[in-house]
C-alpha cells in the first residue's frame, strides 16, 4: 500500500469502531524480529510466513475465531454480571431504604419517646411520640440543639447524662423522671440511655428512650393506698398504724419522748346493726369516724382497725393527764347527741390507754396492753377510759384461762343445776323451785355463778349456758312430776340480760318445752328490771309471746333497780320477787318495812303474785305473812340442793307451818 506499511495498516484498522478485538493474521516474507514486534505492538494477533500452508492458515483462523467467540461470550457474560450486580446493588439500596423506612414507622408506632443525640447536642433522630409530647413534628426536631428544644432544667440534666454515656461508653440503668407535657401535666417516665457505635466502634450518638409509666404509678399508688387505708372510712388501717407505731417508737427512743396509744371500741354497736341494718351500720361508723377526725391534732394519727374499733396515736404527751384529757375529749366527741338518719342516737365508747415506754417498749406490746385496758373500761359498763395497769395483764391472762375452762365445762358437761324450794306459808308446802346454776369444777369443787357468769356474758358463752340450763330445768321439772304431791310444782329459771337482749328467748323456750314435753304453765322465767327496761317495746313483745305459750314471767330483785308503775303495768308479768336486801332487816328497819309493804300492796293491786327472797329466820317469815306475802324462799326453809335431794324432799311430804 502506498505510504502505509503493514504495521500502520493494523494500527489504523484497530481504530475503527468494533475492530479493536477482531483477530488479525499477518502473512509476511520478512523474518526480522523487529518487524514482528512492530506488528504485534500495532495490534496483530498472529503471524504466518509466506508461502502459507493452506491447512495451517485455516486451522489458525478457525482457532482465532473460536477464541474471539469465547472472548465475546465472556464479555457478554461480564456485562450481564455487571448489570446484575448493579441491579442487585440498586435493589439492596432500595431494601435498605425500605427497611429503614419500616423501622422508622415501627419506632414511630411505639408508645415510647425515642431520640438520638450527637456529641455536640444536636438531635439526629426523634420519633413521633417524642415530637407529639413536645407539640412539634419530627422534621422540626432533627438537627436542632437539645437545649433549644426543651429550654428547661431538664435539657441541662439530659445533656449531662448524654455526655456521661459518650464518656464511659456504657448504657445507663433505667431511671424514673418526671416531665411536664405541653398541657402542663406532669407525667412519670422510665428513661434509659445507650450508646450507638459505627463500624470502627466509635460512639457517634446516644439513644434515649422514655416510657410513660404514669398510669402504672397511679395504679401502684392506688393499690398502696388500699393496702394502707380502710375502704369504708378512708382512715389509715391496721397496717398503716403498725408502720406509724414503729416510726413513733424509734423517734421516741432517739428523743426520749413519750406518746400514748388509745384503743377505742364503740359501746353497743351491735344493736345499731341489728335495728338499722348493716348498711346503716356502715354509715354510722363513717359518722363516728368524722367525729373522731374533728378531735385530732395535726401530729396525731387516727386509724380504723376493723368493725367498730379505732386506734389513736397521741403524740407530744408530757404527762398522763394529757392522755386523760385527750381521751375525755374523744368520749365527749363520740357521745355528742344528735340524730342519725332521722333516728335519735347517742353513741358511747370505751377507751383503753397505754403510754410509751411505761406500758410497753414496742408497738405490739402497746397494742396488747391498750386492748386490755379498753376491755377493762368496757367491763365497767363503758363510756369511760381506762389506763393500762400492770395487774391488768394478770387479770387478762386469768380471764383467758377462764374462757378456756368454761368452754371445756360446756363440752364436758360440768355445769349442774341446784334447786331451792319456794314455799307457800299459808298452805305450808312447797309450790315450786328456783333453778340455780353451779359449776362442778374438777379439783376445785362447786363454783357459784358469781365467779364465772359475768365472764360468760362478756365472752359470749352465756348463750350456750342459758340454752343448756333451760333444757335441763325443763327436763328436771318433768321428772319430779311423778312423785307424791309433786304434781303442779314448777321450776323458775333465771335468764341472763344478754340472752333477753338478743330477742331469742321465745325460740329458746319453745324449743326446751318441745324437747322436754313440760307443761308451759310449770315454767317461770325470772328477769331483772334492767333487762326489760333497756327496750320496753321489744321486751313487751317477747314477754307477750311467752305468756301466749302459757309460760309465767317474774321480775327478780324487784325494788333495787328502776321500779316503775309504768313498766309493771305495761308488761305481761305474773310475779314480782322482793329482793333479800329489804327482807334482811325487816324486823327492825322501818324503811325496809315500808318498802316491803309498798311492794306487796302494788303486787296485790295489779293482781300479781309476790314472793320474798332471802328469808333466813322464822321472825322474817312471820312478818312477811302478816304483811300479806305468803310466798317465800330462803335458807330458813332450805338451801339450794341437787335434783336428787330435792326429789327426796318432795317425796318426804314435809310441811312448813309457822308456829305461833
Amino acid at each position: 500500500m502506498p505510504n502505509m506499511d503493514g504495521a500502520e495498516f493494523i494500527r489504523r484498522f484497530r481504530e475503527l469502531p468494533g475492530a479493536e478485538d477482531i483477530p488479525v493474521i499477518v502473512i509476511t516474507v520478512y523474518e526480522e524480529r523487529t518487524y514482528r514486534l512492530r506488528a504485534l505492538e500495532s495490534g496483530a494477533t498472529d503471524f504466518l510466513h509466506s508461502p502459507v500452508d493452506h491447512h495451517e492458515f485455516i486451522t489458525r483462523a478457525r482457532n482465532l475465531l473460536k477464541l474471539r467467540q469465547h472472548q465475546l461470550l465472556l464479555a457478554a457474560r461480564a456485562t450481564t454480571l455487571e448489570e446484575e450486580l448493579a441491579k442487585s446493588e440498586r435493589s439492596r439500596e432500595s431494601e435498605v431504604r425500605d427497611s429503614s423506612q419500616r423501622l422508622a414507622q415501627v419506632i414511630d408506632s411505639l408508645p415510647v419517646m425515642i431520640t438520638a443525640t450527637a456529641p455536640d447536642g444536636r438531635i439526629l433522630f426523634a420519633n413521633e411520640a417524642q415530637a407529639s409530647f413536645l407539640g412539634l413534628k419530627t422534621g422540626e426536631l432533627v438537627g436542632r440543639d437539645v437545649a433549644d428544644v426543651f429550654r428547661t432544667a431538664f435539657s441541662s440534666q439530659n445533656m449531662t447524662l448524654d455526655e456521661h454515656v459518650f464518656r464511659v461508653g456504657q448504657p445507663m440503668r433505667p431511671f424514673e423522671e418526671e416531665l411536664t407535657d405541653r398541657s402542663g401535666e406532669t407525667r412519670t417516665f422510665l428513661t434509659a440511655k445507650f450508646p450507638i457505635r459505627d463500624q470502627s466502634a466509635t460512639i457517634h450518638a446516644v439513644v434515649t428512650s422514655s416510657l410513660d409509666i404514669t398510669t402504672q404509678k397511679q395504679t401502684q399508688a392506688h393499690l398502696r393506698h388500699l393496702a394502707h387505708h380502710d375502704a369504708l372510712t378512708e382512715l389509715p388501717n391496721r397496717v398503716s398504724m403498725n408502720e406509724r407505731m414503729r416510726r413513733q417508737v424509734a423517734r421516741a427512743r432517739r428523743g426520749d419522748n413519750i406518746f400514748a396509744l388509745h384503743m377505742l371500741d364503740l359501746d353497743g354497736f351491735k344493736s345499731v346493726n341489728d335495728v338499722l341494718g348493716h348498711s346503716a351500720g356502715d354509715r354510722f361508723i363513717c359518722m363516728i369516724a368524722d367525729r373522731l377526725r374533728a378531735a385530732m391534732r395535726a401530729d396525731d394519727m387516727l386509724a380504723r382497725l376493723g368493725g367498730d374499733e379505732f386506734a389513736i396515736i397521741q403524740t407530744s404527751v408530757t404527762r398522763s393527764e394529757d392522755a386523760a384529757d385527750f381521751a375525755q375529749r374523744i368520749l365527749t366527741q363520740v357521745s355528742e347527741s344528735g340524730t342519725f338518719e332521722g333516728t335519735p342516737v347517742r353513741a358511747t365508747a370505751s377507751i383503753g390507754i397505754a403510754v410509751y415506754p411505761s406500758d410497753g417498749e414496742d408497738g405490739e406490746e402497746l397494742l396488747k396492753n391498750a386492748d386490755i385496758a379498753m376491755y377493762r373500761a368496757k367491763a365497767e359498763r363503758g363510756n369511760r377510759f381506762c389506763f393500762y395497769a400492770a395487774d391488768m395483764k394478770t387479770r387478762a391472762h386469768n380471764e383467758a384461762m377462764l374462757d378456756g375452762h368454761l368452754q371445756q365445762a360446756l363440752e364436758r358437761k360440768e355445769f349442774v343445776l341446784w334447786y331451792q324450794p319456794q314455799v307457800d306459808l299459808r298452805a305450808g308446802c312447797i309450790v315450786g323451785a328456783e333453778a340455780l346454776l353451779r359449776w362442778q369444777r374438777p379439783s376445785v369443787g362447786l363454783v357459784p355463778p358469781a365467779v364465772f357468769l359475768p365472764r360468760a356474758e362478756e365472752n359470749g358463752l352465756i348463750g350456750a349456758i342459758d340454752n343448756w340450763a333451760m333444757m335441763e330445768a325443763c327436763g328436771a321439772a318433768l321428772r319430779w312430776q311423778r312423785y307424791a304431791k309433786a304434781e303442779g310444782i314448777g321450776v323458775a329459771v333465771n335468764l341472763s340480760p344478754t340472752q333477753f337482749r338478743d330477742r331469742s328467748t321465745p325460740l329458746l323456750v319453745a324449743r326446751a318445752l318441745g324437747v322436754s314435753g313440760l307443761d308451759p304453765r310449770l315454767l317461770e322465767l325470772e328477769l331483772t328490771e334492767s333487762s326489760v327496761l333497756e327496750s320496753i317495746e321489744s321486751a313487751a313483745a317477747d314477754l307477750t309471746m311467752l305468756r301466749n305459750m302459757g309460760v309465767r314471767v317474774a321480775v327478780d330483785d324487784f325494788g333495787i333497780g328502776y321500779s316503775s308503775l309504768n313498766y309493771v303495768k305495761r308488761l305481761p308479768i305474773t310475779r314480782i320477787k322482793i329482793d333479800q336486801s329489804f327482807v334482811r332487816d325487816i324486823e327492825h328497819d322501818q324503811s325496809d318495812i315500808a318498802i316491803v309493804r309498798a311492794i306487796i300492796t302494788l303486787g296485790q293491786g295489779l293482781g300479781l303474785e309476790v314472793l320474798a327472797e332471802g328469808v333466813e329466820t322464822a321472825e322474817q317469815a312471820k312478818h312477811l305473812l302478816q304483811e300479806g306475802c305468803a310466798l317465800v324462799q330462803g335458807y330458813y326453809f332450805a338451801r339450794p340442793m341437787p335434783e336428787a335431794d330435792f326429789i327426796n324432799l318432795l317425796a318426804s311430804e314435809r310441811t312448813y307451818a309457822l308456829s305461833a
